[in-house]
């Protein structure tokens, strides 16, 4: 067992983040005893693993998303334990071989390769892409959740148009095709522009959030003042009652046997 009050480290972080990317979330007991990890985090738990995973995801919400991204692929796992970076940025890497590359497609190619095959004049939905994608790629059982965050980026990029809850491909993506697996080895990311969009869309849903949460602890806090308001009334009430018992024992003892005795 670790100890609780041990502050993390940089080092410390930066070693979980890259157990989290190799054995997955949840897999606490796997980190800690990875021989790559173990001995960087040799003061920590189970539950100081989970309970410091939780608290990074709060403060950067989309570090889940990347994370599962970077281990969609075996390739993107080697990359993500060193460097941490999305499955999409790391097939860019021109040290990779094509082989490689061939076999980590990145999930921006798989979407737009999901509805050119589809074909659908109306464009697609995001059950028809998510259908043929795992009917041709191995995707992580979480997929649903990845994939409504990539549609939602690169129709954010204009590179997709969405009509009705369908995706189609803008001309302009028609104009310069699809990009390609080996286009992406000499040519930067187009997702290298996004983290400040994502980061205004993340603002904002902490701030929804944050004002729903104080909201609920107000009205908790009302109740709460209500609740110890009728505990006092209710307990005035019996002190009340008792204080009439004992003027009435007061009086039996007074009163002669047999006697009637008027109250004013």
């Amino acid at each position: 067992m670790g100890n609780a009050k041990l502050k993390w480290t940089p080092e410390e972080e930066e070693t979980f983040k890259a157990g989290v990317a190799k054995h997955g979330t949840g897999h606490w007991k796997d980190i800690l005893t990875d021989p790559e990890f173990a001995p960087r985090l040799a003061n920590r738990s189970n539950v100081q693993l989970k309970d410091k995973w939780r608290n990074m995801c709060t403060k950067d919400p989309i570090l889940n998303e990347i994370i599962l991204a970077a281990v969609s692929t075996p390739k993107a796992q080697n990359v993500a334990s060193s460097s941490l970076i999305p499955v999409d940025d790391a097939v860019d890497d021109p040290s990779e071989s094509p082989q490689d590359v061939r076999n980590a497609p990145t999930y921006n190619t798989m979407i737009f390769e999901a509805i050119s095959s589809i074909k659908d004049h109306n464009g697609s939905n995001s059950g028809a892409i998510k259908g043929f994608i795992e009917k041709n790629y191995k995707v992580p059982q979480n997929f649903r959740k990845i994939l409504s965050s990539k549609l939602r980026r690169l129709v954010l990029q204009g590179k997709l148009d969405k009509v009705q809850d369908c995706y189609k491909i803008k001309d302009a993506a028609m104009d310069t095709k699809t990009p390609t697996l080996k286009q992406r080895e000499v040519r930067p990311s187009p997702l290298q522009n996004s983290p400040s969009i994502i980061s205004e869309e993340t603002v904002e849903d902490a701030a929804r959030i944050a004002a729903l949460k104080i909201a609920e602890a107000q009205n908790k806090s009302l109740v709460a003042a209500e609740a110890v308001e009728e505990c006092e009334r209710i307990s005035e009430m019996a002190e009340d009652a008792n204080s009439v018992v004992l003027l009435f024992e007061e009086l039996f003892e007074q009163c002669p046997m047999g006697e009637t005795f008027l109250l004013a």
